[in-house]
């Protein structure tokens, strides 16, 4: 087993126009990078094109540098908004394009939207279950209300500093647990 740190992609979950996941994701990785854990990096669905699934042979280049990236993370932080009380089909669509690449790694699940966007991690925990994919048990939520000025800048209490900070601990445990089934393999 190595000793180097873990590599945790923070995943953007939207692809939509004017979305507020880069803000929520680089303050994330702010609070990620001070740490020293880990090497954290924005991972985004947006930058790979991917088509429907199924809709091609699974050739394409923006899949292929899809599973490249996914298999290269030890671990990673959904950024999740909460569309029509669950995920967006963009992150539906990103994640159901792999499936070894997802296989024993930890996640953490950071959601927005009106109720914190928890409806959209309960669905996205489901989804994380069938791939192996450990979700840990901290869950920071933001408010469209109270977070965002105006609904599109983002401005987290500092209040959150405490979730956020667990959950990443949580992730990174997990991460190191499991990375022997992923270095056995």
């Amino acid at each position: 087993m190595t000793n180097t740190q873990l590599k945790i992609g923070i995943i953007l979950g939207s692809t939509r126009d004017g979305r507020v996941s880069p803000q929520v994701g680089e303050w994330i990785k702010t609070v990620a990078d001070e740490r020293g854990d880990a090497r954290y990096e924005i991972v985004d669905i947006s930058e790979y094109n991917l088509p429907f699934v199924g809709t091609t042979d699974g050739t394409d280049p923006g899949i292929v540098a899809w599973n490249d990236k996914i298999n290269e993370l030890d671990g990673f932080v959904f950024i999740a908004q909460e569309y029509n009380h669950s995920m967006t089909g963009a992150l539906k669509n990103a994640i159901d394009h792999l499936r070894e690449a997802w296989h024993d790694k930890a996640a953490g699940i950071v959601s927005y939207g009106s109720t914190g966007g928890a409806r959209a991690a309960e669905h996205l925990r489901g989804v994380l279950a069938e791939l192996k994919i450990a979700d840990v048990r901290i869950h920071p939520t933001f408010s469209l209300f109270t977070d965002f000025e105006n609904f599109t800048t983002f401005k987290p209490a500092e209040l959150h500093l405490v979730n956020v900070n667990g959950m990443l601990d949580q992730v990174i445990q997990w991460g190191t647990a499991l990375r022997p089934l992923r270095i056995s393999e």
